[in-house]
């Protein structure tokens, strides 16, 4: 289970970190944005469940709904925390890039401190792939509950976790183009394709509990 919320984290408005997304400088980037969309999609399925639980229709499903929700809100604040620790661990890349590479020395140093740093910076999209089909599979918990008129919702909860899992595969991939270490880039690419798979089986379950709910 991702960790809980954490206070300390930083707080800035949507508008805010739109503005910043969308500036020259090199964070937040699409690692980043990722993580909030797929943060996104765990408040959706929070606050479906929370709005089950609330409705005497659901009351004998009230505990589960609950509990999900709750799971839901640890898996939001895991995003989250991920979204910081991409933009930290891109930041290391451009500063290790920046490096004197002038004498032999500064050249080992240089390739030394980048290797480090784009191992970090392939971690963290990875574990924002595993937090996405965690979403996934959260998601398909939470269409069990079959309310028909929040059904878009989830089915929205779960396009944003799909999406936020390619993303993240995109952001691992392009750090193991630069990566020196082949056993670890072969290792980190197979559990890369593990991912992709689940998240495509998972991906075809909730569209058919989506599409029979809104058929139906």
């Amino acid at each position: 289970m991702p960790a809980p919320p954490d206070k300390h984290r930083i707080v800035e408005t949507l508008d805010v970190y739109l503005t910043k997304l969308a500036s020259a400088e090199p964070t937040p980037g699409g690692g980043s944005a990722a993580m909030f969309v797929g943060a996104a999609g765990a408040g959706l399925v929070a606050m479906v469940m929370r709005i089950c639980a609330a409705n005497p229709k659901y009351a004998d499903q009230r505990e589960l709904a609950l509990k999900l929700a709750l799971r839901a809100d640890h898996l939001r604040a895991a995003f989250s925390d991920g979204r910081l620790r991409d933009e930290a661990a891109f930041g290391a890349v451009v500063a290790a890039q920046s490096l004197a590479r002038t004498t032999a020395e500064e050249k080992q140093s240089r390739a030394s401190r980048l290797e480090a740093a784009l191992t970090v910076a392939a971690l963290a999209p990875l574990g924002g792939m595993e937090y996405a089909l965690t979403l996934q599979h959260l998601t398909i918990d939470a269409l069990a509950i079959r309310n028909p008129n929040l059904v878009s919702d989830l089915g929205c909860a779960g396009e944003f976790a799909v999406a936020a899992l390619r993303a993240c595969a995109y952001n691992v991939r392009v750090n193991h183009r630069y990566m020196k270490d082949a056993q670890t880039v072969a290792s980190q690419a197979q559990t890369v394709a593990r991912y992709e798979r689940e998240s495509s089986a998972a991906a075809a379950a909730i569209r058919s509990a989506a599409a029979s709910e809104l058929v139906g």
